[in-house]
């Protein structure tokens, strides 16, 4: 009986265990309770580091890059683009940095190469202290002599960079982490940042606002002013040119209610006194550079002719410049060279001849009209930057048909940028000395019209005075 309770003894607990043994084949497995879900993986700014400044030489230029990318790219002698910042890649392995952004005001594609490398680049390095954007304030070349050679070497970069736009092309220089120059840093999110909605504010302050302008009231009166001056300079006219010392002024009277005869007439400022130069079938004078000689169209065999003439004399002739046949004059390139347009290409006229030629369609583009009332002005600290009022193509939404705009355009670089918001009407642009500031002309209606200015990227516009055609002699 004690065997037979032994041999059930050993069998019962084999027996129970039994079925444990078998769950825990891979087969009878009890399902699990689930785990709770991994947050993924905190994502990792492509941008090392996040706050850049890119510079380099001949030419010189600056490229700002913040939290988001590319943001600013100046040039010397040039307006200084906004940035829109697009895609970043990082290359671990070779230390290197891609960045993509577009140029919204032209429709350029801009790439910018970083390259995490010591870099030592020649020249004066364009910082935020010595803007670029002013032509006044570009750098010198150091001294020769001793003092060169005591002078401190180029500061070493952390890295090379390299800047290539689809139309102004390649810019090779260094950067340096710039912390400095991005002074506000927030965690806002795009949609609470008030100001992101607030108008953009310009960044130009080293300008000077001119010393000596002219231009017509709201009655139809020439107006000097000369610092706190103000003189009538005759009771009407047209095509006004100061100049360079603000004293002198040039305008077209009419002497027939048809219109076809006209004189130049001079104005002095300090003598008060009128006095006629040519008469005739005449339009747009214009002072040369070292207003010594006067630029002026004159018609003969039913073509309009560039003549000049001294502005010392009172003969009634003057001096044939160009004997081809222009449909307009738009002033003076050096001290030797006027620019002029038939209908279909601009010119660059001297020694009796044309010396340049670029085709007016690739200047103006689809986005305007062609037409002889258009003012064309180079900057008057770079030859390559040109401004130009005329009618627009096709009207912007809301404009009247006859909707007129102003543009730059850059004529090795090709590149396009309309400067006045669409819905205005603006006429008769014209550069400030120092090549900043563009005032035009506003006209609400037929009987209303008002000067404004604006900065040669598009920002800071506002009204000037009230009046029209201002130019600008100091």
């Amino acid at each position: 009986m004690r065997s037979l309770v032994l041999v059930a003894t050993f069998f019962l607990p084999n027996f129970l265990q039994a079925p444990t043994a078998q769950s825990q084949t891979p087969s009878q497995t009890p399902a699990q309770p689930p785990k709770p879900a991994t947050a993924p993986a905190s994502p990792q700014s492509t941008h090392y580091p996040i706050l850049l400044l890119g510079h380099g030489s001949n030419p010189t230029w600056s490229v700002m890059i913040g939290q988001k990318g590319p943001e600013r790219l100046s040039r010397a002698n040039y307006p200084p683009m906004t940035l829109e910042p697009g895609l970043v890649t990082h290359d671990t392995t070779a230390q290197s940095w891609d960045y993509h952004a577009k140029d919204p005001a032209s429709g350029g594609e801009v790439t910018i190469h970083l390259t995490r490398e010591s870099c030592a680049e020649g020249g004066i390095s364009a910082t935020p202290e010595t803007p670029i954007q002013n032509p006044a304030s570009a750098p010198t070349t150091p001294t020769k002599g001793a003092a060169a050679s005591t002078a401190p070497a180029p500061a070493k970069d952390t890295f090379r960079i390299s800047v290539e736009h689809s139309q102004i092309g390649a810019l090779n220089g260094c950067a340096r982490i710039a912390a400095e120059l991005f002074p506000r840093m927030t965690n806002q999110s795009e949609d609470d940042d008030t100001e992101k909605k607030k108008p953009p504010v310009t960044t130009i302050t080293n300008f000077k606002a001119p010393a000596a302008t002219a231009f017509i009231n709201p009655t139809g009166k020439i107006i000097l002013s000369r610092g706190a001056a103000k003189k009538i300079a005759a009771p009407a006219g047209s095509e006004l040119s100061l100049s360079h010392d603000g004293k002198k002024l040039l305008y077209i009277r009419n002497d027939s209610s048809m219109g076809s005869e006209r004189t130049i007439v001079l104005y002095d400022l300090d003598t008060g006194r009128s006095q006629d130069l040519l008469h005739g079938t005449v339009r747009q004078a214009f002072w040369s550079p070292d207003d010594s000689r006067i630029a002026c169209l004159q018609s003969l065999d039913q073509k309009w002719q560039v003549k000049s003439l001294s502005p010392n004399t009172s003969t009634e002739s003057a001096a044939v410049f160009f004997s081809g046949s222009v449909d307009a004059l738009h002033g003076w390139v050096d001290s030797h060279t006027v620019l002029a347009s038939d209908a279909q290409n601009l010119f660059w006229i001297s020694d009796g001849r044309p010396q340049q030629t670029v085709s007016l369609k690739q200047i103006y583009g689809d986005a305007f009209k062609i037409s002889d009332t258009d003012t064309i002005r180079i900057n008057p600290v770079n030859s390559d930057l040109l401004l130009i009022s005329a009618k627009y193509a096709t009207p912007p939404a809301n404009a009247t048909p006859d909707a007129s705009g102003i543009f730059l355009y850059e004529i090795r670089a090709k590149r396009r940028v309309t400067l006045a918001t669409p819905d205005q009407t603006a006429t008769h642009a014209e550069w400030s000395r120092d090549g900043i500031q563009v005032f035009y002309t506003r006209r609400a209606n037929a009987s209303s019209s008002a000067i404004y200015r604006i900065f040669w990227d598009g920002s800071g516009p506002r009204r000037y005075q009230d009046g029209s055609d201002l130019v600008v002699g100091q």
